[in-house]
């Protein structure tokens, strides 16, 4: 199978800066898109950035300009830069991949366990 294990959350004021990682681990074929969600509270999960192998890259509106999604294939990573934070970012993030394992014939989505981002105003 394959874990998920995330980092970097935290307290910050608004406008402030964090950066969260994701290192994927286990018997892992391949890799194919990479993201990262968000559950804010009282709300239900959005996709907050996506990345393919290639590096294409998706954002949500509400994190253009502010956010930078990025990954390392050779080590199977995923990080997202968050700047400009505001209140409403608060959420607990979710790292995601869509990965192959070595036995089996097709990719299926995996989820880290979540960590939590609070933004003060």
């Amino acid at each position: 199978q394959v874990q998920l294990v995330e980092s970097g959350g935290g307290l910050v004021q608004a406008g402030g800066s964090l950066r969260l990682s994701c290192a994927a681990s286990g018997s892992i074929s391949n890799i194919n898109g990479m993201g990262w969600y968000r559950h804010p509270p009282g709300k239900q999960r959005e996709l907050v950035a996506s990345i393919t192998s290639g590096g294409s890259t998706n954002y949500a509106d509400s994190v253009k300009g502010r956010f930078t999604i990025s990954r390392d294939n050779a080590k199977n990573t995923v990080s997202l830069q968050m700047n400009s934070l505001k209140p409403e970012d608060t959420a607990v993030y979710y790292c995601n991949a869509q990965a192959r394992v070595l036995w089996e014939k097709s990719a299926r989505d995996y989820w880290g366990q979540g960590t939590q981002v609070t933004v003060s105003s």
